[in-house]
């Protein structure tokens, strides 16, 4: 599913790619939302990760709990860490996060503790969103940052940045492009 950026009042609906529903040939193991009231702003390139721009939509959210979200269902979460993933030149942040309502989220506080409670999780999903385009015959995706998740300080900023973005953008302070502001 994915939110319909481009579309009046931004529905949730399921992923197309060109004319087809969009179907991922790997299995996802955690939860995979947005932030909102964010946006990563094409028009800003960030000089600590290439100076790739921003890919215009909200940011994205990986949220690694025991629990399956339903589609649409809203969680309040605890920021982990962040992923750089440079994806055909744009920058489209993962922020790992846990639920707040999770029996583990006390033990989970930074980029570290994920290992030590969810060992292999943080290289599991960094594979995951390297990999998942090539069986469409696209390149793998890359990673800024080293190729390592960033700290919740760190991931905390990528989310504070995107959100004084998301304010200019509805205050029409930023143009918006195809974006639907409706």
């Amino acid at each position: 599913m994915e939110v319909a950026t481009d579309e009046p009042f931004t529905p949730i609906k399921q992923d197309t790619k060109k004319g087809k529903l969009r179907y991922y040939p790997y299995n996802i193991n955690w939860n995979y939302g947005l932030l909102p009231q964010t946006w990563e702003d094409p028009s800003f390139a960030n000089h600590e990760v290439d100076g790739a721009f921003g890919d215009n939509d909200p940011v994205d959210v990986v949220e690694i709990g025991d629990s399956r979200g339903k589609i649409g269902q809203i969680l309040k979460v605890k920021p982990l860490g962040a992923l750089a993933m440079i994806d055909e030149g744009e920058l489209d942040w993962k922020i790992v996060a846990i639920s707040l309502d999770d029996p583990r989220a006390s033990l989970v506080n930074d980029v570290d503790d994920v290992e030590k409670h969810f060992p292999g999780t943080l290289t599991a999903i960094r594979d995951w969103f390297r990999d998942y385009k090539i069986p469409d015959g696209k390149p793998a995706n890359k990673f800024g940052l080293g190729n390592k998740a960033a700290n919740k300080d760190y991931a905390l900023q990528v989310i504070t940045e995107a959100n004084e973005s998301w304010a200019k953008l509805v205050k029409r302070s930023t143009p918006s492009g195809e974006l639907s502001l409706v």
